[in-house]
């Protein structure tokens, strides 16, 4: 346990000093930042070499949070998020209080993440963080940290040393876009 605690510390000092990471999360690995620091946004842009336009999935530690980022935050959201087996992100409608650059128009792609090790990062270091998956655009997505490139790998500030070998079943989160009619659209399965 001491190795955690050690280690979700590092973690969020780099986050509060504006730096990227590399981190296990409920799907696969991705790269992150402080998701209401714009720099450190654009600096995860850049090391995917993503065009500014697509935007990046928001992470935060419980539902309760939502609220804090998203505007008119639909009741089904709640029902959603409680009914999915697996890991689920959801586009909202509006985003607030986090970086502009995160959407190139308003919406908000944000999922309640399941990983013990991610929970505790954005629960201590009080902001959601960005993720999206550890590979530059347009690379197949890197299922587990020994499928990230030494690019990606020496482009971030620094490195979860957890989970390295950890191989459960990496997959991409599924992406749901809800609709004013609390119906809902299936972006990504």
């Amino acid at each position: 346990m001491e190795a955690f605690e050690e280690e979700v510390e590092r973690t969020v000092a780099f986050l509060r000093a504006g730096k990227t990471i590399l981190y296990p999360t409920d799907t696969i690995w991705g790269i992150g930042c402080d998701a209401t620091n714009s720099k450190a946004c654009e600096k995860v842009y850049e090391i995917k070499q993503r065009p500014s336009g697509k935007s990046l999935i928001i992470l935060v530690d419980t539902a309760e949070r939502l609220q804090d980022y998203v505007v008119d935050l639909p009741v089904i959201a709640f029902d959603l998020i409680k009914a999915a087996k697996s890991p689920l992100s959801i586009v909202y409608k509006e985003g607030k209080n986090l970086a502009k650059n995160i959407s190139n128009d308003k919406s908000v792609c944000i999922r309640v993440v399941r990983h013990d090790f991610c929970k505790e990062v954005i629960r201590r270091l009080g902001h959601p963080i960005t993720s999206t998956s550890a590979n530059l655009s347009g690379q197949p997505p890197a299922l587990t940290y020994n499928d990230i490139t030494e690019e990606v790998k020496r482009s971030v500030d620094y490195t979860v040393q957890l989970y390295h070998d950890v191989m459960e079943k990496p997959k991409s989160s599924t992406i749901i876009k809800l609709n004013d009619d609390n119906t809902f659209q299936i972006l990504r399965q």
